[in-house]
């Protein structure tokens, strides 16, 4: 009996065509360049049969709401060329955003609050292929100095099948080697300020609901809440009252840019970043500031952008 091993694994994601309909992701063109990956092959409910009988004992159970899920990271990078897509852009628009390619400029993805888009998902583990079908999901960001910057996504899919199939040939030209967050690869700036910045997360907060009925199953996005937490050395109120802005409910805007040369530079971009209550730290002996962050639309589906350029 030939073993199976863990770090053997190929994550396949193409938009489908049709939602529920398999897109048939191959290793040549759809192959995502991902780490810290789980499968989770069937997640939902367990319904006890609760029988009474003469004697005591477990009498089972039934599964429903049968799903499944794939969660990972991928590495926060460029495309290669400007208005070239990401080899990660099928991800994104699994995760509600919209994807707007300027030839020769840049590619954007922003919320959509309908009509959103699936991917079928391939997750071959070292031989046996697990199909999701209609996969949505949300994802996160993350930029810490001195680490490379990833996006985190948690996509949930209807099962497909589960076959013996051997591993794809996987191509990831569609990736680029990525850049540690730095001073000399990322600038931030906030309400107008650019702090010393130790860290920065973003969440688009989508709430994705397995819908199982009869006649008609799928995975819904059903609310977005996009929040993030940044933590920047403490300043003097002179240079910035964070204070009076948190209590005043004040929004501004939001920019990081991730990237120096063309086609290698990715870019998280809010108008109207509310800041939220500030709580003092310290890394090092240097006082910090923590400050929760939520990120609101201005006129509708207008709260993040995520640029590729």
């Amino acid at each position: 009996m030939a073993r199976r091993y863990y770090r053997k694994l190929a994550i396949l994601a193409k938009v489908e065509a049709g939602y529920g309909t398999d897109a048939a992701p191959t290793g040549a063109t759809n192959a995502m360049l991902m780490t810290d990956v789980t499968v989770t092959a069937m997640e939902g409910d367990k319904v006890s049969r609760d029988l009474l009988l003469p004697y005591f004992g477990d009498q089972g159970f039934v599964l429903a709401g049968l799903h499944a899920k794939v969660e990972g990271s991928i590495e926060i990078a460029g495309a290669g060329a400007k208005g070239t897509v990401p080899g990660y852009g099928a991800l994104l628009r699994a995760c509600g955003l919209s994807e707007t390619v300027t030839a020769g400029a840049k590619v954007e993805y922003r919320p959509v609050s309908a009509s959103q888009e699936s991917v079928s998902l391939y997750a071959n583990l070292d031989g046996v292929n697990h199909v999701l079908l209609g996969a949505r999901g949300t994802v996160t960001a993350s930029f810490t100095p001195k680490q490379i910057p990833k996006f985190r996504f948690s996509l949930s899919g209807l099962l497909g099948p589960v076959a013996d199939t051997p591993l794809p040939t996987a191509s990831f030209a569609a990736f680029q080697k990525p850049l540690v967050c730095s001073k000399a690869n990322t600038t931030f700036a906030l309400h107008g300020l650019q702090p010393v910045m130790e860290s920065l997360s973003l969440d688009l907060g989508n709430q994705v609901e397995p819908r199982m009925l009869v006649n008609a199953e799928s995975i819904e996005i059903t609310d977005r809440k996009v929040s993030g937490t940044t933590v920047i050395e403490a300043v003097a109120l002179a240079v910035k009252d964070w204070f009076t802005a948190a209590q005043a409910s004040r929004t501004g805007a939001l920019l990081l840019t991730h990237g120096v040369a063309d086609g290698g530079i990715v870019e998280l971009e809010a108008a109207a970043a509310q800041v939220g209550q500030p709580t003092y730290g310290n890394t090092q002996g240097i006082l910090n500031t923590s400050l929760p962050l939520a990120l609101c639309p201005v006129s509708g589906d207008d709260e993040i952008t995520i640029r590729v350029r």
